[in-house]
């Protein structure tokens, strides 16, 4: 069973495809240390069943990251709630 862990922050990069926006992904252990792993890790934590990520936007509720694919078939992080905007990861503060 994957392990739920939460997303607090990201860090971006310059581009605007979806699937290169984001280039890492990060929050806290338990113990209070930080951790961070790059976009692609994430999406391959979610495939292979290690992690079960989630986000909490302010004044909403709590919703699960999930791998989506552009019509070109590259993997990028969304929440399920994600539209178009707002974009929930895309507006987590930058990791350090």
């Amino acid at each position: 069973m994957p392990q739920g862990v939460r997303i607090e922050c990201i860090n971006k990069t310059d581009r605007y495809n979806p699937h290169e926006r984001i280039q890492n992904v990060g929050g806290r252990n338990p113990s209070g240390t930080r951790w961070k792993m790059t976009q692609p890790a994430a999406i391959q934590a979610i495939e292979d069943g290690t992690y079960r990520f989630w986000v909490k936007p302010p004044n909403a509720d709590s919703v699960w990251v999930i791998v989506a694919r552009t019509a070109q078939g590259h993997k990028y992080l969304k929440t399920e709630a994600d539209g178009e905007e707002p974009n929930n990861l895309l507006s987590l503060p930058e990791c350090p």
